[in-house]
């Protein structure tokens, strides 16, 4: 009885992680760039028990067949994120950029370490580099003059300013992508940022619209790739297998009554 107390008890608290899981992934329908994410759940340790025929002795059953295993619940063990493209909707500012493809952009962070993103939602600092919304500068370093009148960015990443004084086109630089061999395994820092990981391996860098990287589209954002429908059917589910766990708490606990009214 007392297992299938701790059985259910630990299946609620799976349950209960996946809910927190899917009210972030809809916390975050409108959050530029955000990527849906599941939690995975193993099964915990199995007891062998033996059979009565064997007197009680679990190692006299090796050899007729598999033995009686009775596991003892589940556990969420890992965070799996989804980095399937979102939708592109277009906003018209000239420094809002969306990746079509693979890649992510690179900033750098306060502490001199590469985060990693898909939100191209930049903008110009007080000097005149481009930063996220965060204020954390791109890893290109790309410094937009105070007299530029206009910018354009190129699928390929080049960036060019249009000078006021002269209508000379002047080349800024070029944006840089990275990518994972197993995006999945990167670790969420928050404010759409990434880190890389063992799990994700190293970065592999590359310029947009090379072999196996994304192209840079100007004057657009990459918007979640949540899908509510998909999210309140899991939610759903979650829910009932939370209930379901509940009852047999509700009915592991009836069967110690009944036991313990025996003895009366």
């Amino acid at each position: 009885m007392f297992r299938a107390l701790s059985t259910a008890a630990l299946g609620m608290s799976a349950q209960q992680r996946s809910v927190d899981n899917i009210a972030n992934n809809l916390a975050n329908v409108g959050t530029t760039g955000y990527k849906r994410s599941t939690i995975a759940f193993q099964d915990l340790f199995y007891e062998n028990i033996a059979s009565s025929k064997h007197g009680g002795n679990a190692s006299q059953n090796n050899n007729d067949g598999p033995a009686l295993q009775i596991g003892h619940g589940s556990r969420a063990v890992a965070t799996i994120r989804n980095f399937m493209q979102g939708s592109v909707a277009e906003t018209g500012n000239a420094l809002d950029l969306a990746i079509s493809g693979s890649g992510f952009f690179q900033v750098e962070m306060p502490d001199g370490t590469t985060a990693y993103t898909r939100d191209g939602n930049f903008s110009r600092d007080s000097t005149g580099v481009l930063v996220n919304n965060s204020g954390l500068p791109l890893a290109a370093n790309i410094e937009i003059p105070t007299d530029a009148v206009a910018i354009e960015i190129s699928q390929e990443g080049y960036v060019s300013a249009l000078m006021a004084d002269n209508n000379t086109t002047v080349e800024l630089g070029q944006i840089e992508l990275a990518k994972f061999a197993n995006a999945g395994g990167l670790e969420a820092l928050g404010d759409n940022l990434y880190a890389s990981t063992e799990s994700s391996g190293m970065p592999f860098y590359g310029s947009p619209g090379s072999e196996g990287f994304g192209v840079v589209r100007q004057g657009y954002l990459e918007q979640s790739n949540v899908d509510i429908v998909t999210e309140m059917v899991r939610l759903i589910e979650a829910q009932r297998a939370y209930e379901t766990n509940s009852k047999m708490v509700q009915t592991a606990e009836d069967m110690m009554s009944t036991t313990n009214s025996i003895k009366r």
